[in-house]
């Protein structure tokens, strides 16, 4: 796996971290592989039951590293316009697509900035602490662009119509507080590090396969018709019901111990 992006795996947990420090984790080419290739690496490894996504230094992501964008510019953009083959995100939409492809919980501990292409890769996450000095920003127009790394399919799901507007219009800064007021945040946390991997511990003690089944669930059915969410609850609970680990779910907690349970299903 590239330096740009660290990965150590402890207990069913992955800790996932950007390692630009010194750009602030800024987005160059180079950085898009790195947090596309690290993301999808994660979905198949069936050993991890949840992920805690940061970044180093002082700062989660500021966003496209300007430099980066002239040569994107100069090139055309072509690269990370691309599809992989199967998937419906280009290269510049995976590195915030690719969490919500990874099958178990994604939890973005974010300090310092999240702005722009930063942000973005963020709200790819299930959920979202903040250290009470992060500032956000749907920056993209400062660059006289949109947004383009899949906040039509993230942030629809976290702000009113309205909001997602003002803030794109107008690419301000928002403080954490008025963050977590809007939506853009599940909430404000004094050390959201520390608090992530508590988080991720919890979920990699349930059954992994619960916890996977869940996350389709509300991925796929939050914005189908009845029919389809209904059918999809009851498929996913039957291919629950009677398997090894919901039988030691179950058991462990009759018996009021600790469950084992074995790894997730590919």
């Amino acid at each position: 796996m590239s330096e740009l992006v660290k990965i150590t795996i402890e207990n069913h947990v992955a800790d996932v971290r950007l390692n630009r420090p010194d750009k602030y984790n800024a987005l160059n080419p180079a950085m898009f592989q790195a947090i596309i290739e690290a993301g999808q690496a994660l979905a198949q490894d069936t050993r991890v039951r949840a992920v805690v996504l940061s970044g180093e230094g002082r700062g989660f992501c500021a966003g496209l590293d300007f430099q980066g964008f002239v040569e994107m510019g100069q090139s055309g953009g072509l690269s990370l316009m691309d599809n992989q083959p199967g998937q419906i995100a280009n290269n510049a939409q995976l590195p915030g697509m690719v969490w919500k492809q990874v099958p178990v919980p994604v939890i973005a501990a974010l300090h310092g900035v999240a702005f722009g292409g930063g942000l973005q890769i963020a709200l790819g996450a299930d959920i979202r602490l903040a250290a009470p000095d992060t500032r956000l920003s749907v920056m993209e127009i400062k660059w006289g662009i949109i947004p383009d790394m899949s906040a039509t399919q993230t942030l629809r799901d976290l702000v009113r119509l309205d909001v997602a507007k003002e803030l794109t219009f107008s690419g301000r800064i928002v403080e954490a507080v008025e963050a977590a007021q809007l939506g853009l945040i599940t909430r404000i946390s004094d050390d959201p590090l520390a608090e992530a991997h508590q988080m991720a511990e919890l979920y990699a003690a349930k059954n992994p396969n619960a916890i996977a089944a869940a996350k389709r669930l509300f991925e796929t059915a939050w914005h189908a018709d009845a029919a389809e969410g209904l059918q999809l609850e009851a498929s996913l609970q039957r291919s629950l019901m009677g398997t090894a680990n919901q039988i030691e779910a179950a058991t462990a907690n009759f018996e009021k111990r600790a469950p084992r349970f074995a790894d997730r299903e590919g």
